[in-house]
């Protein structure tokens, strides 16, 4: 499947770019990236899938060829669910299917609970629609207010991005991501890195490089409560290399995604799948052809075989 076209859809503070491929008389999947990442994480895996339907990559806000905020704008997870509602309404989608990764899986699981009518799959890649706050809680206030000291600091600053080599860029990317292979890394960058007199700079906004600018934890209960409001069919694909917690420092605790799955098993009964593949967290890139016939079989309405947890 050839990429079908390149697009920038206008918001109030500029535009979301967004990659398509196949035609938009298709039935639509949505597809987000990780916290960091951009849309061309989708590159090695949406060429595998069916092609009667339309892949809509995009970069959240921040990241990618999309807008970053405007100054004293700050990030917040809310609005990343929001931009998913903003290209819904761009392409006049009233119900889509939603792939996410990591980050966004967790953003594709906020709206699909709170948007329940117009999501009809939810398919999460080594992801879970929430994080839940089981070792955030003491955390949580600092986090806020990390936030806020994080953002003066760098109006305060303004000091430009700095600049690298391109090998110099890719090095740094590959020791801050080890799950990323080198091919997976170079193409990360040829949409998150631009040219500058000095080199090469990342595209995304400093405002979201630490995850508590972007991310939101939610209790139990919350999780719960939300989990019944979904009408979509899930699909939960875990990496058993993958990550268990968005704090390494937790990676080891497998309680929360226990739970989680449970949860989900017992709410939606058939309408929920569990897959576990063997790979690492960037599995859908490093090796696409292990997660893309379960992804097909999903789409396609077959019902993949369960692995349990």
């Amino acid at each position: 499947m050839s990429l079908f076209s390149e697009l920038k859809l206008s918001v109030p503070w500029g535009h979301i770019a967004v990659k398509v491929w196949g035609s938009q008389k298709n039935p639509p999947v949505l597809c987000l990236h990780g916290w960091l990442d951009n849309a061309n994480s989708f590159d090695r895996l949406i060429p595998l899938l069916p092609q009667d339907f339309c892949y809509v990559a995009m970069d959240f806000g921040g990241h990618g060829l999309s807008s970053h905020y405007s100054p004293g704008l700050p990030y917040h997870h809310q609005n990343f669910v929001s931009e998913v509602r903003r290209v819904a309404t761009a392409f006049k989608w009233n119900q889509f299917s939603l792939m996410g990764h990591s980050f966004g899986g967790s953003v594709g699981g906020m709206f699909a609970c709170m948007f329940p009518e117009m999501v009809d799959k939810l398919i999460l890649l080594d992801s879970t629609p929430f994080l839940l706050d089981c070792n955030e809680m003491e955390n949580i206030l600092t986090y806020r207010r990390r936030h806020i000291e994080h953002m003066l600091q760098l109006e305060a600053s303004q000091k430009p991005p700095r600049a690298y080599t391109s090998e110099e860029l890719l090095q740094r990317l590959l020791s801050q991501n080890s799950h990323l292979n080198k091919d997976c890394g170079e193409l990360l960058l040829q949409r998150g890195a631009k040219k500058v007199a000095e080199g090469m700079v990342l595209n995304r906004d400093r405002r979201i490089s630490w995850p508590e600018n972007s991310f939101d934890f939610m209790s139990k209960e919350l999780f719960v409560q939300s989990a019944r409001s979904l009408q979509a069919n899930v699909l939960m694909i875990k990496a058993l290399q993958g990550f268990y917690d968005v704090r390494r420092v937790h990676d080891e605790d497998r309680g929360p995604l226990l739970f989680m799955v449970d949860t989900l098993r017992s709410i939606l009964k058939q309408r929920y799948q569990f897959v576990e593949v063997p790979g690492n967290h960037y599995v859908h890139m490093n090796t696409p052809q292990v997660v893309a016939g379960v992804i097909s079989s999903f789409l396609q309405g077959l019902l993949p075989l369960s692995s349990q947890l």
